[in-house]
């Protein structure tokens, strides 16, 4: 019995940041010393990044805002707002985004309604209410009273891989289940001015953004390729604990992001690999040459270099989780969404020049705090197949 993501449907907020203008407010924020300014114009102009989208509207040097809470255009300062405040903004819009993308990915999905979904899997590491998204979901969409919710909360980059995991089990415990999977990562509302090196990385990557998943065993009809998900594995780095970490301040949430994270990758990335590509034999003394395809969680642009050189991935097979870290920056738990939905809908460049072909293996990863590295391994089918 094949468990299948039908579709992935994604959904951005309004404003953009694009990079070199983000860049300069940053490195004209008073207080930054000679060395933090360096550090702001490495950052920005290494990120890989073109483009990124944010829910904080005020963010942008069109409009100014009458009482301004994260961005002053008059003076260009940024603010400091408390949590409290950083976390009303993210009830308000993840709120939205939750079902915007949501109900994307009840539409796509040919044979499926509200009434059909069983279980809802929520993601988010990036802002906290109760009742919660689950909730709002199932009010909003119309969804059964009595389906089942589950929340991921607080897990980082990595997130989404234990939702699918998730949904997964779900559909091999009961056949008829369809489980929506919602991501939905603000990040944005945590940018502050630092001349902290952690704080400087995370300012120059993070975005804001939410993707939806339709998970079943269901045979239904389908116009458009699906993703089988044949296995998962979750494995812990000897080192790297104090590395990547995400706490709770005063004034939101500090991320703990060190340059060593890179180098740690490059030095565990085939060993953490090794017990998914176990499950298959044949996969592993050259999985460059066996799977086409490569979802790699695009945290930066030095990460997904490490990557490709470790484990001799083509330029090709990184082309999605390059575009998507150029067009999107790091959306968190939701970014590996996004490359995955690149891959199923054939993004140009990529291999065969986006022609994802039924049969194809997809070898996804991401990684996130503990040092956490979690990998899935899937099999794209035609329309026709699905």
């Amino acid at each position: 019995m094949a468990v299948s993501v039908r579709t992935i449907q994604t959904a951005i907020p309004a404003t953009v940041l694009r990079q070199p203008q983000v860049r300069d407010v940053f490195a004209s924020q008073p207080g930054l010393t000679r060395l933090g300014t360096r550090l702001v114009s490495a950052s920005f102009d290494g990120s890989g990044i073109d483009t990124r989208y944010t829910v904080i509207d005020e963010l942008t040097l069109d409009t100014q805002t009458e009482h301004p809470q994260f961005f002053d255009l008059a003076s260009g300062h940024l603010l400091a707002p408390s949590t409290k405040a950083r976390n009303e903004l993210y009830i308000e819009r993840a709120s939205a985004l939750y079902v915007e993308a949501g109900r994307k990915a009840l539409d796509a999905v040919e044979g499926i309604t509200a009434a059909d979904i069983t279980h809802v899997v929520t993601v988010s590491c990036t802002g906290f209410f109760a009742p919660g998204p689950d909730y709002v979901l199932v009010r909003q969409l119309g969804l059964a009273p009595s389906t089942l919710r589950y929340h991921v909360g607080f897990m980082g980059c990595y997130a989404a891989f234990p939702a699918l995991r998730m949904a997964k089990s779900f559909c091999e415990a009961e056949p008829d289940a369809v489980v929506l999977v919602v991501s939905v990562e603000l990040c944005t509302l945590h940018m502050r001015s630092s001349n902290e090196p952690d704080q400087i990385v995370a300012s120059s990557v993070f975005a804001d953004g939410a993707a939806a998943a339709i998970v079943t065993a269901r045979d239904l009809p389908s116009s458009s390729p699906v993703l089988d998900l044949d296995a998962f594995e979750s494995v812990l780095t000897p080192v790297g604990e104090e590395d990547m970490a995400w706490k709770i301040g005063d004034e939101g949430f500090e991320m703990i992001l060190s340059s060593y994270v890179p180098k740690i990758i490059d030095q565990h990335i085939s060993g953490a690999l090794e017990p998914l590509l176990a499950r298959e034999t044949q996969l592993v003394d050259a999985p460059h040459e066996s799977i086409a395809h490569w979802a790699i969680h695009p945290g930066g642009r030095s990460i997904l270099d490490k990557v490709e050189a470790k484990l001799q991935l083509s330029e090709a097979q990184l082309t999605p989780s390059r575009g998507v870290l150029r067009e999107y920056g790091n959306m968190s738990s939701a970014t590996i969404l996004f490359v995955l939905k690149a891959i199923m809908d054939g993004w140009p460049g990529s291999v065969d020049d986006g022609g994802a072909s039924a049969g194809d293996r997809v070898c996804a990863m991401a990684f996130g705090p503990g040092l956490t590295v979690e990998t899935g391994l899937m099999t794209l089918r035609s329309a026709r197949e699905a």
